[in-house]
């Protein structure tokens, strides 16, 4: 379990991929002072185990299906990566329960700059976006963000200086791919609404409106 909160940014030392597989190293910096193998670790919002630990160069073993869902398959040797470590019993916890389980990707639309601060658009599928909500949590590449506004294909984000400065979106660009994973909280709501409600017509967020959730 993560929250969210990004502790460092971190370098991709090598990539090799097979054709349903990768092996991916990356720096892990101070962070693998405390590090052992069989640790959980977010990178960019994806969970994966450490299957390696030399010095401070962690290798994680990343299947077809953490492929086929996420955007680590385009990594390459010297890309920088938002990484998490998971959170100990005890600890503080900030942002919103992330499991590191990707539900798909989005593109950034549209990113407008005001001082310091950011608005950015991503434009995603209708699944991803009826399991979100305004002033809701979404994980952005692993970053525990909140919802400003949602249309019909995309959603929309406020970024504040220290998000900028502490993670990987103060260097993206239009059209880039990020990891998406929308809040455990409202999926559960939803499959269970979806349960017990009259299936004629698929549970959107304009339907609970109407049922006055």
């Amino acid at each position: 379990m993560f929250t969210g909160l990004i502790e460092t940014i971190c370098t991709v030392r090598s990539v090799r991929q097979s054709e349903s597989a990768m092996l991916l190293s990356i720096d892990l910096g101070e962070l693998a002072d405390d590090g052992r193998i069989g640790d959980s670790i977010a990178i960019n919002g994806v969970c994966l185990t450490i299957a390696k630990l030399e010095g401070r160069i962690a290798t994680f073993d990343l299947s077809g299906e953490t492929l086929a869902k996420s955007t680590l398959g385009k990594l390459k040797p010297s890309s920088q990566v938002n990484v998490e470590r998971a959170i100990k019993a005890g600890d503080r916890f900030g942002g919103h329960f992330v499991q590191g389980h990707i539900d798909g990707t989005a593109t950034i639309k549209a990113i407008d700059k005001r001082g310091q601060f950011a608005d950015m658009k991503f434009a995603t599928g209708t699944e991803l976006l009826e399991a979100m909500v305004v002033k809701g949590s979404v994980a952005v590449d692993g970053i525990s963000l909140t919802i400003a506004g949602i249309d019909q294909n995309s959603f929309t984000v406020v970024l504040i200086p220290e998000t900028l400065n502490k993670t990987t979106l103060s260097r993206v660009k239009i059209g880039d791919e990020v990891n998406i994973e929308t809040d455990i909280i409202v999926k559960t709501i939803k499959k269970q609404l979806e349960k017990i409600l009259p299936q004629k017509q698929p549970l959107t967020a304009e339907k609970l409106k109407e049922l006055g959730f």
